[in-house]
């Protein structure tokens, strides 16, 4: 039988698979403490600034997906629930532990104020998360069609937009009714923050996801080369 250890290649990561990951797992992490803040957009647009990193987000995850294919970029967003629910976790036992005595009490509140989130807007953090991720990849990767074909910059900056705006309308129907129905009229709410969002995804996304993929085409050659 014939030994096949020595001579068998090591499995790894492309430098551009590589990056994106790192920035993905932080971009996960980020979205829900920057989501404590209203930020005005030329005066007339009010989003969360959650949405920031969230696009970030969708950019990589559908630069992965054209990169690498749709099913790895699905293992990328499956792979954001660790640091999401990790961060959660060290989140809410960092809440429990006391805090000391030379913390300044206005220090003290500020803190639990922006990271103190109720388990429902968690839960409906995770649940828009995925949802909307995964269909993300899905609306992009079906827009291409065919092997070979949609495969221009200008088709896949249309590609990120379409299903940007897509899956970022179906992520604010599910965070908005699962954190806050009930509790206030949402319909203002959910009707602004789809705006803001579908906004963004058309004039921002697209720029990105070219970027991304012109991106990650460079490293993957230098490091084939």
């Amino acid at each position: 039988m014939t030994d096949t250890t020595s001579t068998a290649l090591p499995r790894t990561l492309s430098p551009s698979l590589f990056l994106f990951t790192i920035i993905y797992g932080g971009m996960v992490v980020l979205a829900g403490v920057l989501g404590n803040k209203q930020v005005a957009l030329g005066g007339w647009l009010a989003v969360e600034a959650g949405i920031f990193p969230f696009l970030i987000l969708v950019a990589l995850s559908s630069s992965v997906s054209e990169l690498h294919g749709q099913s790895t970029a699905n293992r990328l967003v499956l792979w954001g629930f660790v640091p999401l629910v990790l961060s959660i976790m060290l989140t809410a036992l960092v809440l429990a532990l006391p805090a000391s005595p030379e913390m300044q009490p206005e220090r003290l509140t500020a803190f639990n104020t922006v990271l103190g989130q109720s388990p429902r807007l968690m839960a409906a953090g995770i649940v828009a998360y995925g949802t909307s991720q995964f269909l993300n990849v899905t609306i992009f990767s079906k827009l291409r069609g065919r092997e070979g074909a949609g495969t221009g910059s200008t088709w896949l900056a249309v590609r990120g937009a379409i299903a940007s705006a897509l899956s970022q309308i179906v992520d604010t129907l599910l965070f908005v009714t699962i954190a806050f129905s009930g509790v206030f009229p949402i319909a203002n709410l959910m009707g602004g923050q789809m705006l803001a969002k579908v906004a963004l995804s058309i004039a921002v996304i697209p720029f990105v996801i070219t970027g991304l993929v012109a991106l990650g085409r460079h490293l993957d050659a230098k490091n084939a080369g």
